[in-house]
């Protein structure tokens, strides 16, 4: 059982690599739901995510011999990076295990911060195949597995958040936590215990990858058959053995929010405070939206949990956000191959509405072609309106955005 004592003694170990980061008080957010909302901003940390407390934690306490074996990880990039960076400044030999599908920008960070002293290897799609090919290099080579979230040397890292959080807020009311594979909240449950705290602790996840709520509500860790790995630095099939009893025993609540309504809170923090978030980093504040009743008049910490932003992505990110706040659809339409069939369609449109694609999927001497258009608007109104006039104009249509295999086929 970790103790204060441990606690303390891991945040001692830091020196200058690991920051103890601002609790930054968010007016925006305090005014937008009523209450007084404090940000911990892990995306300040020299990585750009907590990730690396619990991996120096882990790494700066093992014995010369071990440290001789070298170390190995698994990791969909955060965890990577504080492993890189833990490697680079003790002078450890690492390999990183990463999924192929990690973003470009994570993988070239990971090099910049361990140097000489990591290899990277890309393997699997997911955060699990990743984890199974760098266990088995831990069986081959002898070397020490660095977990991302399931050791207690990585928790007790993680929990030295919990410290900074009560030494500069001691009576929060809530925290609210990532969940990937459980490490950050088990950090946070841990302190919170060990000071004596009662402060309700939220655990937040993709729904596309809600392991630990599915879990917690079977009573038992499970493995999911299928994950969403968009919000890929909090999707895994499966929370950590350590992870799922710590937040079992201590009845934490876990809820799920939706990718999409995620991306809008990305766009939000990004327009309206210049604060750059990944979608892992965003899932904590999105939650927000889902709590807004029950957090009035109350004092939050949200942990900000990281910064590392593909701005490749910036595009879905936005199409997502439209799809979500219902200012884009996707329509298949059988269209009329006559003349002038392009000028009757566009009359179907309101003034604010803007057509943002247009494809013939398929050319024929028939008398239609299906054409697949997407189309921005203001709101759900005026779609309403524009199908009523494609119905009233004999235009056959299909609204195709909610529909998954058309959408991901397709756009």
């Amino acid at each position: 059982m970790l103790t204060l004592e441990n606690i303390t003694a891991a945040k001692h170990r830091f020196g200058r690599v690991v920051k103890d980061t601002p609790l930054q008080y968010s007016d925006r957010l305090s005014k937008k739901y009523g209450a007084e909302i404090y940000l911990k901003r892990e995306d300040l940390q020299k990585v750009r995510s907590y990730k690396i407390r619990g991996a120096y934690n882990l790494i700066s306490s093992l014995s010369d011999t071990e440290k001789q074996s070298g170390v190995v990880c698994a990791s969909a990039g955060n965890h990577a990076q504080g492993f890189a960076l833990s490697c680079a400044e003790l002078k450890i030999q690492g390999v990183v295990y990463m999924p192929v599908t990690t973003p470009e920008q994570k993988v070239y960070k990971t090099h910049q911060f361990g140097g000489k002293y990591i290899k990277i290897v890309l393997i699997g799609d997911t955060f699990d195949e990743a984890l199974s090919a760098a266990k088995q290099y831990e069986q081959d080579m002898g070397a020490i597995f660095v977990h991302p979230f399931d050791d207690m040397r990585i928790i007790t890292g993680q929990a030295t958040m919990g410290l900074e959080i009560y030494e500069k807020l001691p009576e929060p009311d809530m925290i609210i936590c990532p969940i990937g594979g459980g490490g950050v909240i088990s950090g946070i449950i841990t302190a919170r215990n060990v000071l004596g705290k009662t402060t309700e602790i939220i655990g937040v996840e993709p729904e596309g990858a809600a392991s630990m709520k599915k879990s917690l509500e079977k009573n038992e860790n499970t493995t999911l058959s299928k994950i969403d790995t968009f919000v890929d630095g909090a999707s895994v099939a499966r929370v950590g053995e350590n992870n799922y009893a710590i937040c079992e025993a201590n009845n934490i609540e876990v809820i799920s929010v939706p990718e999409n309504r995620v991306c809008s809170t990305i766009l939000e923090f990004l327009r309206e405070d210049g604060i750059v978030l990944e979608p892992a980093g965003a899932i904590e504040s999105d939650a927000l939206k889902s709590l807004s009743e029950r957090i009035k008049g109350k004092k939050i910490i949200v942990i900000v949990s990281g910064g590392n932003l593909d701005f490749e992505r910036l595009p879905e990110i936005k199409e997502r956000s439209l799809r979500y706040e219902g200012k884009k659809r996707y329509y298949l339409v059988k269209f009329p191959q006559r003349p002038g069939a392009l000028k009757s369609f566009l009359e179907f449109l309101g003034p604010d509405d803007d057509i943002a694609r247009f494809e013939y999927m398929k050319k024929s001497n028939r008398n239609t072609a299906p054409v697949m258009i997407g189309i921005e608007a203001l709101g759900n109104q005026n779609f309403e309106a524009i199908e009523q006039n494609m119905q009233a104009g004999g235009f056959q249509f299909e609204n195709i955005t909610n529909n998954d295999l058309y959408f991901n086929l397709l756009v």
